[in-house]
């Protein structure tokens, strides 16, 4: 790839996306390239009406309210699709903002990813509903007339996401996900030095039709009177420094309408090397790797990025001679070419900031690495954000408090000597909370005392070892299913996380009443409600035909003892309760009894429809407990009720199918209790 001049002394106006139109801010901050400092962009939102943006967003919400979880899901996926062809003018951009191809894919493929990923999770685990019902059904009093449950609504706001300037995509997508998927539509604001790569993409997902009006927003320049008004139906998330956060969290408004807001800060990200590990192993060639792409990633510009290197004391020179060997090799330049490993600083401003942080960590740390100026490959020294990967020593980690303090949000680590694994988990804690920290050994005790004395001061520990090694995705790299986040100066919030991250943006509810109400809030039938009966068995309907709480119950059955030998010779199952008179008189039960899957066996036979119908397959089956046992001579009988329907899409030339979960209870002649679950069967419904 050749290396652009970029030779234009012109900056392009960005605009904000707001009630429906682009809008354009008076005056303006000019951003400039971070590799060459050209112009790129004029940034502002003086002059706008943000009242109004979110009176529109609140409004236009209710359209969005009314499309269920997987209609969401699904503009997700068209959407995810819609920009993974359109990526390369992504790219474009995101080289200018000092990312390498490497950076950007972790940016922009990564952020798109996340859609995809939150399209499926929701699909596969939500109800094609408006709301979600959570938790089991509680039962409130002795007779069962009065039951309890949790029922989680949209909140009937706006999403306001604040994103720091290091994932200008993936900061906007991972946050936009979760809220569009929960039904609130959201309000961006990103951070003014990459915005133009941000308004890229906006302008795309406008484009593109897909989302209804009103779901996304956007604000390029600063936040001006937003706060003041945000109501208690709205939402705030934002990423950036611990102190920014602090700044925001206190404005007056969010504190006295306690409006939810969740932090994702910046972290002193820890790393630390097991005892048992020796150069030459494994797993000292990966945690040297592991040091240097979070050093070198982003120019180390990652919230999650690695800052402090906690190494065994006598194993500190071989450490921090694989870290030079290694670091030697990284090219730093131009991030368009190919050979270029590492990009710069987002801009000069930032990289003198970093600068000044390592000036001052050298108070209480010793300069290893970063004192020279490496050869450029395309960019320049002075205009661009270009910084040497810098390694710092202190002797004294547990006397010192500067490098659990400060942060060189870049290429910049500290190593620190430890001995004994508490005094390794002491360091770790003391960044008085952090996003995440990495163990690296293969010695599992090790591994256990480690992440213990780690747990409680991080949103996330990873074990990298040669078993994970191959398919980790790294020290850096938040995952859609897993909680992004962590407590104290990390911000105490939690991001992603599958399904967590989508409740972050609902209104959890208890519902209090007896089971048929409780049932026809939910749509899910509550057991003690009434049950619908006719003449058609429930498995010869059709899931459109098939309504919740139709049900059915068997005629009797007695076990007996031949029905007990027989399942023990064709399961294999000659456990002592069931075959062994005198050992069964010496047990808990005080008599031989049947195996509860022989229960199981009977009751479907009992309720089954064996002829061709609607019912096309058993799902699974959910939820068993066995309450009270069964001997030789009781009579039992089941309850078929119709709990819940979850449609399914159809692939193009599939049979048209729902899932239906069926409530089952077996009772005995006393009309006890003696099993109760849930089956799901595969049923036909109408085409489209």
């Amino acid at each position: 790839m050749t290396t652009p001049a970029f030779p234009s002394e012109t900056a392009t106006r960005l605009a904000s996306y707001l009630e429906g139109r682009w809008v354009e801010g008076s005056g303006g901050t000019l951003v400039r390239d971070a590799a060459y400092g050209a112009p790129v962009a004029l940034v502002s939102s003086d002059g706008l009406d943000f009242a109004a943006a979110l009176r529109y967003g609140r409004e236009q919400g209710r359209a969005l309210r009314r499309t269920t979880f997987h209609q969401r899901a699904a503009m997700l996926r068209a959407l995810a699709g819609y920009l993974t062809e359109r990526k390369e003018l992504f790219y474009e951009l995101s080289y200018r903002t000092g990312a390498t191809r490497r950076d950007g894919w972790v940016d922009i493929e990564g952020g798109i990813g996340t859609l995809f990923s939150y399209s499926s999770l929701t699909r596969r685990e939500l109800p094609n509903e408006r709301f979600l019902v959570e938790g089991e059904v509680e039962r409130l009093s002795k007779r069962g007339t009065f039951v309890g449950q949790h029922v989680l609504v949209p909140r009937e706001g706006v999403a306001v996401h604040i994103n720091a300037f290091n994932f200008p995509v993936w900061g906007m997508l991972e946050k936009f996900a979760p809220s569009f998927v929960a039904g609130v539509p959201s309000l961006v604001k990103p951070a003014t030095q990459t915005a133009y790569l941000t308004e890229r993409v906006v302008h795309a997902i406008i484009e593109s039709g897909i989302l209804p009006e009103g779901s996304l927003q956007l604000i390029c320049g600063g936040a001006g009177d937003l706060f003041d008004h945000l109501e208690e139906q709205d939402v705030v998330t934002f990423t950036g420094s611990a102190a920014t956060a602090r700044k925001l969290k206190t404005h007056p408004n969010i504190v006295a309408r306690s409006i939810p807001f969740n932090t994702e800060a910046d972290s002193l990200n820890a790393i630390v090397l097991g005892e048992s590990v020796q150069p030459g192993q494994p797993e000292f060639d990966l945690f040297v790797r592991e040091v240097v792409n979070e050093m070198t990633a982003k120019a180390g510009q990652k919230c999650t990025a690695i800052r402090r290197v906690i190494v065994p004391r006598d194993r500190v020179e071989a450490v921090s001679e694989a870290l030079r060997a290694r670091l030697s090799k990284i090219t730093l330049g131009d991030p368009t070419r190919d050979d270029v490993r590492m990009g710069p600083l987002v801009n000069a401003h930032q990289r003198d900031e970093t600068v000044k942080v390592v000036q001052a960590l050298c108070a209480e740390a010793e300069l290893l690495l970063g004192h020279e100026r490496p050869e450029l490959l395309g960019g320049d020294w002075e205009a661009g954000g270009f910084m040497a990967p810098t390694v710092l020593y202190c002797e004294r980690p547990l006397e010192a408090s500067a490098p659990h303090e400060l942060e060189a949000f870049g290429p910049v680590v500290t190593l620190m000597p430890y001995q004994g694994p508490d005094e390794a988990a002491e360091l770790a804690r003391r960044g008085r909370g952090s996003l995440v920290a990495s163990i690296v050994s293969h010695e599992r005790s090790e591994v256990r005392e480690l992440f213990y004395g780690l747990a409680s001061a991080h949103g996330r520990v990873l074990v990298l070892n040669r078993d994970s090694a191959p398919e980790s995705t790294g020290h850096g790299s938040p995952l859609p299913q897993l909680v992004h986040g962590g407590p104290g100066r990390a911000g105490g919030g939690e991001e992603l996380g599958g399904v967590r991250g989508i409740k972050h943006y609902m209104q959890r509810t208890a519902v209090q009443a007896d089971p048929t109400t409780l049932g026809a809030i939910t749509g899910e039938y509550v057991t003690g409600g009434e049950v619908l009966e006719d003449r058609v068995h429930p498995f010869r309907k059709t899931f459109d035909e098939l309504r919740i709480g139709d049900s059915y119950l068997t005629h009797r059955r007695t076990i007996t003892e031949a029905d007990i030998v027989n399942f023990a010779n064709l399961s294999g199952d000659h456990f002592y309760a069931h075959l062994d008179e005198i050992a069964a008189r010496d047990s808990i039960f005080g008599r031989r009894v049947a195996h509860g899957y022989l229960l199981v066996s009977v009751a479907a036979g009992m309720f089954v429809s064996p002829a061709p119908g609607p019912v096309l397959a058993n799902y699974g089956l959910e939820r068993l407990r066995f309450i009270e046992p069964v001997g030789i001579g009781d009579t039992i009988r089941a309850r078929i009720t119709a709990k819940r329907k979850i449609r399914k899409d159809a692939k193009p030339g599939e049979r048209p199918t729902g899932v239906v979960e069926w409530a089952v209870e077996i009772t005995n002649q006393n009309d006890q209790l003696v099993a109760t679950y849930t089956i799901l069967t595969l049923v036909e419904r109408a085409a489209d």
